[in-house]
């Protein structure tokens, strides 16, 4: 999930509107817009903030990769396809989405 889809989520989930989250953030309805459909791309710290200002809070953490799964992430195998094929079918998904949008 991408910083802006982040921030569209928590900004939904605590019911307020873009121009709300702007007025809050100190910004516009239309750079939260920007940045939501994915115009722009938010700091980390950005996003961070946006998600506080909607009463959510973004926990990122690094944890030690398990070696078991090691192979799977080598060039080549059946992970690294599927992968490939979920990436191609959510861009797809998002330019599907924003064509609808531009058409409704």
């Amino acid at each position: 999930m991408l910083g802006g889809e982040l921030v569209r989520e928590a900004r939904k989930r605590s019911g307020l509107t873009q121009r709300q989250l702007a007025e809050r953030a100190g910004t516009t309805q239309s750079a939260i817009a920007r940045l939501e459909s994915a115009r722009t791309s938010p700091s980390l710290e950005d996003v961070q903030r946006l998600m506080r200002l909607a009463g959510f809070e973004l926990l990122v953490e690094l944890a030690p990769l398990d070696a078991s799964d090691r192979s799977q992430l080598e060039p080549g195998t059946a992970f690294e396809a599927r992968l490939s094929r979920l990436i191609a079918s959510t861009n797809r998904m998002r330019q599907l989405r924003q064509e609808a949008q531009r058409g409704a």
